[in-house]
């Protein structure tokens, strides 16, 4: 098995260090290689990966003029030089055993139609990413996500790819994975290939990038089901009258958001609570997430 671990990168040199510097720390003994598409940085990322080929000797570094994750994906899988690709985000740090435990995984599935899915931690510590612990809110439900997921790269250029006109945040894995399942691909779970996702911790300062990216993966959920037109993906993406309902009534008609919020999301943060901050913006988040999913409905049925 010949891994190549694709990696999109925007503007995110110091975590991507971490990344790859782990990626560099592999136990596992078999071939590998680390295809990182630079989309457009603008941060010094391809100078310092172009200057340090000692200290990252599985990397290949491919450019990119800004175009997306999902163009990036697509290129270094059709650039990909291994039989089975590793997706990971370029603030992920993984552990010394994440791809001796995909390859276990895999290996002993009994099937090639078959991926595997790792856990992702999710953590605001910087200098120590591997020390958070695992969480009930690092749970995650989805089928194919591109966290920390391993596959045959033949499935993927038979399933067509990343959906490149996903140019907003959010769901072309999601999508991906429709198409992926329908060729009979199943899940396997491998928590022993532990990724940690760092973001820094929660500031008011983030609330307007935040809201963007609700509205964003709204508008990007309605051509998820354009796509796949089905209940299962209304669900998904909170196109339905209980989502319009629910956080409605929970934000009050949006009457409770990022300004009326603001003084008690503050006192969370200043009480070293801001992942509770998060949650309770997320209120409002979620109705700025379903605001934009009718709103780009609207206008495609206009």
């Amino acid at each position: 098995m010949f891994f190549s671990v694709v990696i999109p990168t925007y503007n995110r040199l110091p975590i991507l260090t971490k990344c790859l510097d782990a990626l560099e720390k592999q136990t596992w003994d078999g071939t590998y290689e680390v295809v990182v598409v630079d989309d457009g940085s603008t941060d010094g990322t391809v100078p310092f990966l172009q200057t340090n080929p000692a200290r990252f000797p599985h990397l290949r570094l491919i450019e990119q003029n800004h175009g997306g994750p999902a163009v990036a994906r697509n290129l270094g899988v059709r650039e990909a030089k291994g039989d089975t690709v590793v997706f990971i985000d370029s603030d992920l740090v993984v552990t010394e055993v994440f791809l001796a435990a995909h390859h276990q995984a895999l290996t002993q599935a009994g099937s090639d139609r078959v991926f595997t899915y790792g856990r992702v931690v999710n953590t605001a510590n910087f200098e120590q990413p591997t020390q958070e612990s695992y969480k009930i809110t690092d749970f995650s439900a989805a089928y194919f996500a591109t966290g920390n997921v391993a596959i045959q790269r033949k499935w993927l250029l038979e399933a067509g790819l990343f959906d490149e006109g996903f140019t907003l945040y959010g769901w072309e894995d999601l999508e991906l994975g429709v198409r992926l399942k329908k060729l009979g691909l199943k899940l396997i779970k491998c928590p022993q290939a532990v990724g940690y996702h760092w973001h820094p911790a929660f500031r008011l300062q983030q609330l307007p990038r935040l809201i963007q990216v609700e509205y964003e993966r709204g508008r990007m959920g309605v051509r998820f089901y354009r796509k796949h037109p089905t209940w299962q993906v209304k669900m998904m993406i909170q196109m339905t009258p209980l989502h319009q309902t629910l956080w409605g009534a929970l934000s009050l008609g949006g009457l409770l958001n990022e300004k009326t919020l603001a003084p008690v999301l503050q006192f969370l943060v200043d009480q070293g609570r801001p992942q509770l901050a998060l949650e309770l913006a997320r209120i409002f988040l979620n109705w700025y997430n379903v605001q934009g999913v009718y709103a780009a409905f609207r206008e495609q049925q206009s």
